[in-house]
């Protein structure tokens, strides 16, 4: 790989660094982030756009620009899932969306809750597959769908590689979504020990209170392995089924619904991903109006 080329994949490797949790919350609880100058200078995005542009307007050209095909970084994925199914498909009022879920060694990338549980594993232009076998298995062991969201130069490979009840969608070049085979529910995996490992411990006092079953009144130190005894003596469809109306409580987005309406498009997407104190988002919002010019100086 020549010297130029190498400089371009660093600066488009700046470019998607900074759809970032640490970016957002820096800027949420600062009004400003060094994470971004820092990446901004990287990039060297600010030598091409006007310094007078306001950071919201900077998002949404960097956006574009890894949204190009065979530069999509995996944001562009979680922008699309989000757009075209969280709140293209359903609503906050209806789903929720986890974000890098948990599930024994693995995380699951996206997974989205209404009256199902469906995970969204995005394989970029960029990723390889040789974990995508594990990583099923896992996500099959707490959720009742798995689709596996891919570019063109993987849908072969996948669709060769993955069971017939596993979902396969392709991101194409103008970011729409297409199915290429439906996803089918599998809850015959379902283990409810593994599925108590992947919740907050509230999350799995609630749900024994869905199945009307005590708290059990031990010792710290013993909490885990009486919770342990009691799932796994419950029924994993009706365990599954109160699974989801839990986390749709607990992980709900609806007191984040009036942030992302103000932010731009682009960045829609992080505010559902990122822990942002709702005594910040005026701040967050404020600093994306700051010029592109005067953000470089964070650094």
């Amino acid at each position: 790989m020549n010297n130029k080329k190498m400089t371009e994949n660093s600066q488009l490797a700046a470019t998607a660094r900074m759809f970032s949790s640490v970016v957002v919350q820096e800027l949420a609880r600062q009004g400003r982030s060094r994470t971004f100058a820092r990446l901004l200078g990287e990039s060297a995005l600010h030598e091409v756009v006007s310094g007078s542009a306001p950071l919201s307007a900077f998002f949404e050209s960097a956006f574009a620009l890894l949204t190009r095909k065979n530069f999509r970084y995996e944001y562009a994925y979680r922008a699309a899932v989000t757009h075209k199914i969280l709140l293209g498909i359903h609503s906050l009022n209806t789903a929720s969306m986890l974000s890098e879920f948990r599930i024994g060694t693995c995380k699951a990338d996206l997974v989205i809750l209404n009256g199902a549980s469906t995970v969204y594993e995005i394989k970029s232009e960029r990723d390889n597959l040789d974990r995508l076998p594990n990583q099923i298995a896992a996500y099959f062991k707490v959720f009742s769908r798995v689709n596996i969201i891919t570019s063109e130069n993987h849908i072969d490979a996948v669709l060769d590689s993955v069971p017939d009840d596993v979902g396969v969608l392709l991101l194409n070049s103008r970011l729409k979504i297409s199915p290429v085979r439906e996803a089918q529910d599998r809850l015959k995996d379902l283990c409810p020990l593994t599925l108590l490992d992947s919740l907050h411990r509230n999350e799995a006092f609630e749900i024994l209170k869905y199945f009307g079953v005590p708290i059990p009144d031990v010792p710290n130190t013993r909490i885990h392995s009486e919770l342990a005894t009691i799932f796994s003596r419950l029924p994993p469809n009706k365990l599954h089924e109160c699974m989801i109306r839990v986390l749709k409580e607990t992980r709900s987005l609806l007191p984040l619904s009036e942030l992302a309406r103000a932010l731009p498009k682009s960045l829609k997407p992080l505010a559902f991903s990122s822990s942002i104190r709702e005594r910040d988002h005026e701040r967050l919002i404020a600093s994306l109006s700051t010029p592109v010019a005067e953000a470089l100086t964070w650094a």
